[in-house]
Order: structure tokens, then C-alpha cells, then sequence
């Protein structure tokens, strides 16, 4: 994995889903009147007959998918996260999973990435999709998950909801990685904290563990961005020798990330210290990501205090540094 700060590259959603469908002609994009906001504004451009604009009519958006799926095509549902799950959470669940059609869902700004308050931020929606049999669930990091993401659900038959960044899209991996539905990613290895990130704080979790490695704590960092099914061998193989492990996910600590770890410790009867970086159990103000992320404790000296505390509780905790935020950079809070 690459530091920061971090290339920035625009719309690689939008570009990865054009090339495929010029490739598929069983592919149709929904839009749910945000088809800029979504990228889907290239698809439009580029193939018309196939692109449907919804307009702000999201439970009838995933009924008209459900009834393209059923003729026979792969169907793109996109708007913003909130408005595709817990808007329409019915017509999702009986519409798409029950009769575990191909429909994928695109969820954009996920957690505190918007600035829109509790009406925009998508906080509950990954416990929503997980609780749904047949849903596989999605919550991509970078540029270079998002590109071969688009083709792997697509390959994988079966409603899948993508939780996707909005807006300018960092690049935190090299070129040679290769983005998987089946397998989470050892970003790195370490022996005594185990930091499983998915999405926007895979970032933070990179640099936390360079924090607490160069303060004598081995840490390794797990990239999940497959939440359901969950990688538990990959996780619970690196949690086992570990002392303290820490999950940290751009999402309500109920029912997301955090749980679905915790969930897989337990069954595999593995009893380290496990702490968990996400929104409290609360609703979050309006502002930007980086006041929404340092206000609400999603940031990477959040992390280096929930693993530093853990294993060595009475030593002064190591500070992070500060990210240098340059025009056309990204980096964590």
C-alpha cells in the first residue's frame, strides 16, 4: 500500500462501469436523479438506450431494477447510500434479495463523508445490507478497488450493494493489486496489534500502524472491503497471536464492520481485546470530513489510542502526526 498524501483521481466508477457495459450489452444503469453525483453521467453520455433516469423515486427505482433483473439483465441502482438503503429498505429486501436477483446497488457517501447531516449520512447502511440473506456487501477503499471492483460484482451472479466515496477518489494502492470478492488484503504484517479497516479508514489505518511501529508495537493491517462474507480465516489467523485487535470503519459501530469481527472472534473462540473505531451510537452533525471525522473519534490517533491502551496501558500514548492537506492530495484525518 502507498502513504500520503495520495494521488486523487476522478469518477473511476463512473469510467469502469462504461467499459464494461461496452463490453455487456445485459448491463442497464438506473439513476435515481443524481446522475452526476454518481458518475453515471458517463454513462449516460456513452450509452443512452441503456441508461434509465429514476428520478427522486427510489422505491420505485428498485422495483423497475427487479423487474429488469428478471428479464434477464444486470442492473446498476445508483444514488447516494441513504437513499437506496434505508429509504427503501422493503423493496430492497422483498424486490431484490428475497428472489436473490442481479441487481447491484451503488451507494454513494457513505458515513460522515457527506456534509448533509443525519438525512445524508449513510451511518446504519451496512448493517442494513448484511442483515439481508443473499446480499453481498461492499465497501471499497481507493481508485483501484473501485476499477476492478465494478467487474468482479458483476461476475458474482446475486444482488450486491458497493459502498463508493463521492467525489474525488484517492489512489492508496499500488497498481499491482488485485482486488478480490473471496479474500481480505494483508496490507501489513505485524505481530502484536491487528487493525481490520474497510473503505475511507483504510487510509488512517495505514498510518496508525507506522505510529505504533515506530513506537514498538508489530502491527499488521487487514483491508476488508468484502463486510459480508466476511474473510474470517484471513482476520482470525492474524488475530490469534495478536494482543489487542482494533476494527475501524467509516460506520456506526453497531451492526457493521466492528460487529461482523467481532462476531467471527467469538465463533472462532479467539479471546484477545477487541475495540472498535466508528460512529458512536449516535446521529452526526453537518460539516466537512475532516472536522465530521476528527469530531466523531474516526481519526488515525483514535486508532493508535484504542490499540496503545490496550497493550500498554501505562505508558504516555505516542501522538500521530499531523496530514499535510495539499491542493489535489488526499489524506487521512
Amino acid at each position: 500500500m502507498l502513504r500520503p498524501p495520495y494521488e486523487i483521481v476522478l469518477k473511476p466508477y463512473g469510467k469502469a462501469l462504461v467499459e464494461l457495459a461496452r463490453e455487456r450489452t445485459d448491463i442497464i444503469c438506473l439513476s435515481g436523479d443524481l446522475t452526476r453525483q454518481t458518475e453515471t453521467d458517463l454513462f449516460r453520455d456513452a450509452l443512452p438506450d441503456r441508461f434509465i433516469n429514476v428520478g427522486m423515486a427510489e422505491a420505485n427505482m428498485i422495483g423497475i431494477a427487479g423487474g429488469l433483473a428478471r428479464a434477464g439483465h444486470t442492473v446498476f441502482v445508483n444514488t447516494f447510500g441513504v437513499f437506496c438503503t434505508r429509504r427503501c429498505y422493503d423493496q430492497v429486501a422483498m424486490a431484490i434479495a428475497y428472489p436473490n436477483l442481479d441487481v447491484k446497488i451503488v451507494g454513494f457517501m457513505p458515513g460522515l463523508s457527506s456534509p448533509g447531516g443525519p438525512s445524508h449520512q449513510a451511518i446504519d447502511d451496512v448493517a442494513l445490507m448484511r442483515a439481508l440473506p443473499n446480499m453481498t456487501v461492499v465497501d471499497l477503499a481507493d481508485a483501484v478497488e473501485i476499477s476492478q471492483a465494478v467487474r468482479a460484482v458483476v461476475e458474482r451472479r446475486g444482488p450486491v450493494y458497493l459502498r463508493l466515496k463521492r467525489g474525488e477518489i484517492p489512489v492508496v494502492s499500488e497498481a499491482s493489486r488485485r482486488f478480490s470478492l473471496h479474500e481480505a488484503q494483508v496490507a501489513k504484517k505485524g505481530r502484536e496489534a491487528c487493525i481490520v479497516a474497510s473503505g475511507m479508514m483504510v487510509p488512517a489505518a495505514l498510518v496508525a500502524a507506522d505510529v505504533l511501529d515506530a513506537n514498538g508495537v508489530s502491527t499488521c493491517v487487514i483491508n476488508s472491503p468484502v463486510i459480508k462474507p466476511l474473510d474470517a480465516a484471513t482476520i482470525v489467523a492474524a488475530a490469534r497471536g495478536a494482543r489487542a485487535v482494533v476494527t475501524a470503519e467509516n460506520h456506526s459501530v453497531i451492526g457493521g464492520l466492528g460487529s461482523a469481527v467481532a462476531e467471527a472472534l467469538a465463533e472462532a473462540g479467539v479471546g484477545v481485546p477487541l475495540r472498535r473505531i466508528g460512529v458512536a451510537d449516535v446521529f452526526a452533525e453537518s460539516g466537512s470530513r475532516e472536522y465530521l471525522f476528527d469530531r466523531y473519534n474516526l481519526g488515525v490517533q483514535n486508532i493508535v489510542d484504542a490499540a496503545w491502551i490496550t497493550i500498554a496501558p501505562t505508558k504516555p500514548v505516542p501522538a500521530a502526526p499531523a496530514m499535510p492537506l495539499t491542493a489535489g492530495t488526499y489524506a487521512p484525518v
